[in-house]
């Protein structure tokens, strides 16, 4: 018998206090209005200029032409270091020599391209 009266204290004091919160109040619309547009100012700063390279002689990359019977030769250099040497035959196609990482040997390059080539496969032939 005096469990079940506490019980019923109980259970009526969590009534009485879950009675007493007031209900929460749903969330607030947004206002219909539409958002506001702040015009940047007409004079904005501008960035600095990037330096051109071109204007650099230090970067401007220095060609010596060799003309030859059979031949033309241009040597590329930058800042005084042997870059790449084209060679131009007379009859022909024109190729480069590159200097090697040690610089005393050339290796030969049909173009100066990046060498990435799309795979290619023979599909028909006759």
């Amino acid at each position: 018998m005096i469990r079940t009266g506490l019980v019923m204290v109980f259970a009526t004091a969590l009534s009485a206090t879950a009675v007493a919160q007031p209900a929460p109040s749903p969330p607030a619309a947004p206002p219909n209005t539409p958002p506001t547009y702040t015009k940047p100012p007409d004079t904005v700063p501008l960035p600095p200029p990037i330096p051109d390279a071109t204007t650099d002689p230090e970067l401007e990359p220095q060609v010596t032409i060799i003309r030859k019977e059979t031949e033309t030769v241009e040597e590329v250099r930058v800042n005084g270091e042997l870059r790449y040497v084209k060679v131009t035959p007379k009859y022909g196609l024109p190729y480069y020599l590159v200097p090697s990482g040690n610089g005393q040997t050339y290796l030969r390059y049909d173009s100066l391209g990046s060498g990435v080539r799309a795979p290619m496969w023979l599909l028909f032939s006759w």
